[in-house]
C-alpha cells in the first residue's frame, strides 16, 4: 500500500515523533523511508546582514545547506536506530510547504508523514502552518501528527 513514506524533518522533537511513527509503518507495509530536509535561500540582502564568522562559508546559503545535511543525517540514523530497512535522506531549498508536495509528486510518494508544530488557533488561521499547507496541496495521503 504505502511502499514510499516521506517524512519532511526539521530536527524537532515532533518531527522525531513522525519519523518513528513513519518507520512503524513502513515496517507494517515494506515500504521504504525518504526522509526531505527543506532550507530557505537567502537573498544576498539577508546574507549581507548575517554574522558570518571569516572561519565559515561566505555565503549563507552555504551555511544553510551544511545544516540541513547534519538535520537529514540525524534523521536518517533515528530511522534506522527505530528498525527502518531502507531509508534515505535528502535536503532541497525553497519553500517548504510548496518544495515537500513537488518533491513528493517528482518521486511518488504514496504516503506524507509529518508533525504539526501545535500553532495557537490565530497564528495558524493567520499565517498558516506548514503542515496545514501540505495537506491542502498533497496529491497523496497525508498524516499529521
Amino acid at each position: 500500500m504505502f511502499k514510499k513514506i516521506l517524512v519532511p524533518f526539521d530536527g524537532s522533537t515532533n518531527a522525531e515523533t513522525a519519523l518513528e511513527k513513519a518507520v512503524e509503518l513502513a515496517a507494517l507495509t515494506g515500504g521504504e523511508i525518504l526522509i526531505l530536509t527543506v532550507y530557505r535561500h537567502h537573498s544576498m540582502l539577508e546574507a549581507s546582514f548575517s554574522m558570518v564568522r571569516p572561519k565559515d562559508p561566505d555565503n549563507l546559503d552555504d551555511v544553510m545547506r551544511e545544516h540541513a545535511r547534519e538535520v537529514a543525517d540525524h534523521g536518517k540514523k533515528i530511522a534506522q536506530k527505530a528498525g527502518a530497512e531502507t531509508v534515505r535522506a535528502f535536503i532541497k531549498s525553497g519553500q517548504p510547504a510548496r518544495t515537500i508536495v513537488s518533491w513528493a509528486e517528482e518521486k511518488g510518494v504514496d504516503l506524507i508523514v509529518l508533525s504539526s508544530r501545535g500553532m495557537g488557533s490565530v497564528e495558524g488561521y493567520l499565517l498558516g502552518s506548514v503542515s496545514h499547507k501540505v495537506t491542502a496541496l498533497a496529491k497523496c495521503p497525508v498524516l499529521v501528527f
